[in-house]
């Protein structure tokens, strides 16, 4: 009768701890929290029919100085600490040291990053950074053929194919697009694949104009700089037509800054920009993780490689990222 007297104390105790959060609780991961993802006319939605809308940031391009913070340690920080339920991993292929000169390096660099990611619970972007995505068919293919058989009962996974088309027409992005998802679903039939669009993903419209077809789960990459003089309202226009002509849109890069990483902070327009992506329930990845000294880098020079970073060790953009995560996520 003491212990079950006891038992019962315990237990009512307990509990009021962990209501009132002085204990504790295990956190719900994103993956599961929403689960398998699909398209759904024109949104992105979760296992309930409801758009997750993920919020996170991007690693810079997987060479030069960005592939330094390609490892665990920075991946466990920016969940733990930015509260971030989206990494996007921008593999570097056309220059020196990237996929087509590199290929082992930059496989395993992915790897890493991408089976953290999926351990930490969140969803990861398998990014193919190339604008020349259609000049390097074939190893797109190889090397979608072989994350698709790799991560193909894996929700986390998204499959970004030809990040930012530079001067190519919606018809050459298109036929890429359809030979890669092709490879990819013959091993990966559910998993989200990101579409590029004409004119560094602005051109989505146009891409709604003549959608691919036959194929399920896609979703077009749309990008903007929030600072850019070029990219305020006619370019959020451009993306409603789109999403009003029925395609599904993921912001898989913005920054803070202007087009060339560089230029001004303005937070009057960044805040307009930030604000109509959640009016229109759109996920995100913020550009980048790197210490470079640009205006989008999201740490200061020497920051270090392991995560930890204080906050005197954050850019302006990378205060501002991290505490529209922490609030938003």
């Amino acid at each position: 009768m003491h212990l079950q007297m006891k038992l019962s104390s315990y237990f009512v105790t307990f509990f009021f701890l962990m209501c009132f959060n002085l204990i504790a609780r295990p956190p719900i991961h994103p993956v599961c929290l929403n689960g398998q993802l699909r398209v759904n006319g024109n949104q992105l939605v979760n296992k309930a029919g409801i758009p997750p809308q993920l919020r996170g940031v991007s690693l810079s391009w997987s060479i030069w100085g960005g592939k330094k913070y390609y490892n665990p340690e920075v991946i466990e920080w920016l969940c733990s600490d930015f509260k971030i339920t989206l990494l996007r991993a921008s593999m570097g292929v056309q220059p020196d040291g990237g996929y087509l000169k590199n290929r082992e390096e930059q496989m395993k660099l992915m790897i890493t990053v991408i089976d953290k990611a999926i351990s930490e619970g969140i969803y990861v972007l398998i990014d193919w950074h190339d604008h020349n995505a259609d000049h390097h068919l074939a190893e797109s293919k190889t090397f979608f053929a072989f994350m698709a058989q790799k991560y193909a009962k894996v929700p986390n996974v998204i499959y970004e194919i030809f990040n930012e088309p530079s001067k190519q027409s919606w018809e050459i992005v298109k036929n890429y697009s359809i030979e890669v998802i092709k490879t990819i679903r013959q091993y990966d039939k559910k998993n989200i694949i990101v579409v590029g669009s004409p004119r560094w993903d602005q051109d989505v419209d146009v891409a709604a104009s003549d959608p691919i077809l036959g194929f399920d789960n896609l979703v077009y990459s749309f990008h903007f700089y929030s600072s850019d003089p070029n990219h305020q309202e006619k370019l959020r226009t451009k993306a409603e037509l789109a999403m009003k002509k029925g395609i599904a849109l993921f912001v898989t890069e913005w920054g803070v800054g202007e087009s060339n990483g560089n230029g001004v902070f303005n937070r009057e327009k960044t805040s307009i920009w930030l604000e109509w992506m959640e009016k229109n329930h759109l996920s995100w990845a913020n550009w980048s993780v790197t210490d470079t000294n640009e205006t989008t880098a999201l740490m200061l020079k020497g920051a270090s490689i392991n995560g930890g970073w204080k906050s005197e060790q954050l850019t302006e953009s990378g205060k501002y990222i991290r505490e529209k995560l922490r609030r938003s996520n």
